[in-house]
């Protein structure tokens, strides 16, 4: 034994130590780590990736806004082809990434390698075929999408190399997506943030320098998301990541695949209605004009900046509940959950009040234009209100996405932006006319905050008693 012992380990030296397995030490980082600590440790790169995305989508509206108030309207119509990409790619990611989490919790890597395959290359391909569909009915789709006459010149253009770019933005979102439910939302930092860098200083060169217009901001999101899509696939071509891509790894498997679409399903619902809901928004703002659609707009770009905060939170969450669930550490899941709310909470508190005492000169800063501001402002007002309840709503959709109740997370994805939003923006507009568009997104999110609490509440409970249950057999 001792022969053998030495002729295992001769190669690192008769004195050397066995050195410890990477795979390894990542699973004892995910299961041992001090909940609190894990999940700010991996919200917090998360948190920054998100808000510096939201940023440069915030320069966009800043930079377009100063052409003219229909270049600003633009901003919001593209944004539901932004939605769109970000529908498709969060599907693949999430599905995937939530099912690569549960597999390397339970140490199975090589199924690790074939999810994050399979939805890498799908992601590929679908961007593909939505950039050249969306460019071959450029003008119709972008109608579409709530586009007035006026606000069409400007929205095509911006929307010409976002379609181009559709498969790196999408396949990037896949890729960023596997980094953190590897646990490795640092990695996935870096290519987010240098791709949002450079997307806001390419903004006014390409605008104004270049006298490119509203096409200059479609190009700097383009350019920088292929950059971003090349830090990424960096990390895992140069073994950064435990999973690998791989095009003979790619399932055959019609169950396997269905397995990453139904995992997915919550992020596409949430994504996907948020497209659906953006164009029907815009579609009833237009009817008051160019000003309507782009104060709404600056109201949503907003909303999103802040939203991220409760995501990156969330987000670095969703690791956490699916490694531990996977390891079938009930009792740090629930804990990750409750942390997760408070802390969320605090933080979102303070965006939340800072942003209602400085409502008029944050609109303004977007498009100094009355007719803007008078119909964003008591719509911000609004929304701050409802913002107090993300954190629940976020965490509760995220928590069962991430342990693979695809069910309960579809449904609760789809209550804030499509069963209450849809019929809601339909409606109340009828009612209330103007003010009806303006309270549509707050009545949604109290509405699916009510929906939420009863199905988290529950939920944690079975947590308890599962926990208690694993106690027993051991």
């Amino acid at each position: 034994q001792i022969v053998a012992h030495l002729f295992r380990f001769g190669k690192r030296g008769y004195c050397s130590m066995p050195q410890q397995d990477p795979k390894s030490s990542q699973f004892l980082k995910m299961t041992e780590t001090p909940v609190p600590t894990l999940v700010l440790t991996l919200a917090g790169p998360t948190i920054l990736s998100m808000l510096i995305t939201s940023i440069y989508n915030l320069a966009d509206t800043f930079f377009v806004g100063q052409i003219s108030t229909s270049a600003s309207g633009a901003v919001g119509v593209v944004s539901s082809l932004m939605a769109i990409i970000q529908a498709l790619g969060f599907m693949l990611g999430h599905g995937a990434g939530t099912i690569i989490s549960r597999s390397l919790g339970s140490q199975n890597d090589a199924a690790a390698t074939r999810f994050a395959s399979t939805s890498f290359f799908t992601a590929l391909a679908l961007g593909g075929l939505l950039g050249l569909g969306g460019l071959t009915f450029l003008s119709p789709f972008m109608m579409l999408l709530g586009s007035t006459e006026t606000i069409l010149p400007h929205a095509c253009a911006y929307a010409v190399p976002i379609l181009l770019a559709a498969p790196l933005m999408m396949s990037s979102l896949v890729m960023n997506n596997i980094l953190r439910y590897e646990g490795k939302a640092n990695l996935a930092m870096i290519g987010l943030v240098t791709g949002g860098i450079l997307n806001i200083l390419l903004d006014p060169v390409l605008i104004f320098g270049f006298g490119m217009g509203t096409a200059g901001a479609g190009v700097a999101t383009a350019l920088s998301q292929g950059v971003s899509f090349c830090i990424l696939l960096f990390m895992f071509l140069r073994g950064k990541t435990v999973s690998r891509f791989r095009l003979g790894a790619i399932t055959r498997s019609g169950s396997e695949f269905g397995q990453i679409l139904l995992g997915g399903l919550p992020s596409f619902g949430r994504q996907g209605l948020n497209s659906i809901g953006g164009m029907l928004l815009n579609i009833a703002a237009r009817s008051y004009g160019d000003a309507a659609v782009a104060g709404m707009s600056i109201v949503s770009r907003i909303f999103s900046f802040m939203l991220s905060v409760a995501l990156g939170v969330g987000q670095g969450f969703q690791p956490v509940a699916s490694f531990n669930y996977g390891a079938r550490k009930y009792h740090r899941v629930r804990h990750a959950c409750l942390f997760t709310i408070q802390a969320s909470f605090y933080l979102m508190s303070v965006l939340i009040l800072l942003c209602w005492f400085n409502a008029g000169p944050l609109i303004r800063l977007f498009r100094d234009d009355p007719a803007v501001t008078a119909v964003a402002l008591p719509a911000f007002r609004y929304q701050c209100l409802a913002m107090f309840l993300q954190p629940v709503m976020v965490a509760s959709n995220m928590l069962f996405q991430s342990i693979g109740k695809a069910g309960r997370a579809t449904f609760l994805s789809c209550c804030r932006q499509g069963i209450f939003f849809l019929p809601l923006i339909l409606l109340l507009p009828q009612v209330w006319g103007l003010v009806g568009i303006e309270v549509c997104q707050p009545i949604a999110d109290v509405l699916t905050f009510c929906v939420s609490v009863p199905f988290l509440l529950s939920f944690l409970r079975e947590l308890e008693r599962m926990e208690q249950t694993q106690q027993n057999k051991a």
